[in-house]
């Protein structure tokens, strides 16, 4: 055997078919989307309404140098008492103090509900009582009184701040007009300081608005990034489901590759793909993922969500199969999404998609589940058409198989008779025949591996996991063990066609293989195999007889006719051509239109 696999990649690779652009349209609501994307996470409704006042807490640190500044501005004022031994001032002031730490290490939390809004009331009331112990307005602590403020409108805004100002000024005031002596005086300070704190407070609201509307564009524009982000990976998964699912027009491989997709485009416990019996208008189980259906299926006995997706055109979601809208496919399942599979207007399947825990599948899941049924229902009611074609061609394939065992094995079997009968007539003489008997052992043994050789090259397939050269090697090492070729040959694979290509170049394959084994008398075979993805050349030369001048391929060779129809069904190009030196090249080559 001198069978040589000479791989040629010297040639630049072949360019990737670029994918076409996917539209990025968007169809929900951007303005109040009912869920959003930052970072990965999904904000439920809750936690957009808090996500302005989680933002704030982001002022903290202004808040806290404030608390210090205004503190520092204080013992400053005071240093003149402290100096003289005022117990009243350093004891206020200890608590002042003793507090700016306390908020330091604790600060104010600024989000929704009451311990925000105690918090920030809290500390307003300490420092009126301190301010009023110490001297009211002349008080060396009254600019502590901004500090409360300014948290105020942090944590509430223009109305809370205001009513914070005026809280505090009447709190302090009144007190301070009751006891003053200087009435007028003490009148125009209380003002003074009102209107002081009154802008604080629309200063401090003020800069909180401007704070969160950025905030809530910021938030905005990562929700619609988000949004845009999703529906890319959407569209391109979707892409590929398309591109991949009608690559076969097997009905077995459309789908096994239908469950292989949807596993990859989403994560589940249990799945089921059913199709339509039209003879009985029974539902079968053609593919199933961890759930065991019994087959038939009625369309009575179908669950709850799958007869309910047979009446919509969209799917169905079913958050809590145990409390309502089940039970699932799956006696075990807690949430599931379901969707039906309909080609030329008609329902020819329903797939279930189903968890065990409940409300599992988001939006985005049904989402899939729509944009994909289209695809497979497309792939799988083709495959089924194709189905129907190939049995029709049925008897004529029937036909070409009992040609192959008659040409190679029914002669032998015929043989096998005559001898056998020449060896009981020879017997029936009294004549010597174990001689015979030998040779007919050796005989029935060489028809046995004729048989098993020709079963093997008939279930010889190229698949998705096997492509055409590793078929050629392992065609070709048998075909030079049962006939003595000196067989070659070349590959040059940068790429696959599609699947149902694939096989068609390899039954050509296989057909003139057989023309030169059982007619050319050669003692050579050449077999060329080059694929880039995109074209392809396949070229079968022997050194035998040949056509001979004017035998165009006998053109009324079945083998011939069957090879040339084989061709003409994927848009290849098939010629026969007479080698100069003796033999015939067949030659089969495939381009994009």
């Amino acid at each position: 055997m001198a069978l040589r696999a000479r791989p040629d990649r010297s040639g630049p690779p072949a360019p990737e078919p670029a994918d076409p652009p996917a539209p990025t349209a968007l169809t929900a609501e951007e303005e109040n989307p009912t869920w959003a994307f930052t970072e990965r996470h999904t904000w439920s409704r809750g936690e957009r309404r808090r996500l302005p006042d989680l933002r704030v807490a982001a002022l903290t640190p202004p808040v806290i140098a404030i608390r210090w500044g205004a503190l520092a501005v204080g013992f400053a004022l005071a240093s003149a008492d402290v100096a003289d031994g005022d117990t009243r001032i350093i004891a206020f002031g200890a608590v002042i103090l003793a507090y700016a730490v306390f908020r330091t290490l604790r600060p104010i939390r600024y989000e929704q509900g009451p311990g925000t809004v105690w918090g920030v009331l809290a500390e307003l009331a300490l420092c009126v009582f301190v301010v009023c112990a110490t001297g009211y307005w002349e008080s060396p602590f009254v600019f502590s009184l901004m500090t409360a403020v300014i948290a105020a409108g942090f944590a509430r805004g223009f109305t809370f701040a205001i009513n914070a100002a005026l809280g505090a000024a009447a709190a302090v005031a009144i007190p301070y007009l009751a006891t003053a002596s200087e009435g007028e005086d003490a009148l125009r300070r209380s003002a003074q300081w009102a209107f002081l704190l009154l802008l604080v407070a629309m200063v401090a609201g003020y800069a909180r608005r401007i704070f969160t509307e950025s905030e809530r564009q910021q938030s905005l524009a990562l929700d619609r990034l988000g949004r845009l982000t999703e529906a890319n990976e959407l569209l391109e998964s979707l892409h590929r489901v398309a591109q991949s699912l009608p690559a076969s027009l097997d009905l077995e491989d459309v789908l096994d590759g239908t469950m292989i997709r949807l596993r990859d485009l989403m994560d589940f416990d249990s799945a089921a793909l059913l199709l339509l019996d039209e003879t009985d208008a029974t539902w079968v189980t053609a593919r199933r993922d961890g759930v065991k259906v019994p087959r038939p299926l009625p369309t009575h006995r179908l669950p709850p969500p799958l007869r309910r997706a047979m009446g919509v055109t969209s799917g169905v979601n079913e958050p809590n199969l145990l409390e309502s809208g089940g039970p699932g496919l799956s006696p075990s399942a807690g949430s599931g999404i379901y969707a039906a599979l309909r080609a030329r207007g008609a329902l020819i399947g329903l797939i279930s998609v189903e968890r065990t825990k409940e409300d599992t599948f988001a939006a985005r899941d049904l989402e899939l589940l729509n944009r994909f049924v289209e695809p497979a229902a497309l792939a799988v009611d083709n495959a089924r058409w194709f189905n129907r074609l190939r049995t029709v061609g049925a008897d004529e394939e029937r036909t070409r198989i009992a040609r192959d065992l008659h040409d190679r094995i029914g002669q032998s079997l015929a043989y096998l008779a005559f001898e056998l009968d020449r060896i009981v007539r020879a017997a029936d003489k009294g004549d010597e025949v174990r001689e015979s008997l030998d040779n007919l052992r050796n005989d029935v043994r060489g028809v046995i591996g004729e048989v098993r050789d020709t079963l093997y090259d008939l279930r010889t397939d190229v698949t998705e996991v096997q492509d055409m050269t590793t078929t050629l090697k392992q065609f070709l090492e048998r075909v030079s063990e049962r006939s003595g070729l000196r067989v070659t040959l070349r590959t040059e694979e940068r790429g696959r066609l599609p699947l149902l290509q694939e096989r068609e170049v390899w039954r050509i394959t296989k057909e003139a293989v057989a023309n030169v084994e059982r007619h050319a008398r050669a003692s050579q075979l050449a077999i060329t195999w080059r694929c880039d993805g995109q074209r392809a050349e396949l070229v079968v030369s022997d050194d035998g007889v040949g056509l001979g001048k004017g035998q165009p391929a006998r053109l009324d060779s079945y083998g011939i006719i069957g090879m040339r129809e084989r061709a003409a069904s994927i848009g290849a190009r098939l010629d026969f051509d007479t080698n100069p030196g003796g033999g015939t090249a067949v030659r089969v080559w495939l381009e994009p239109d």
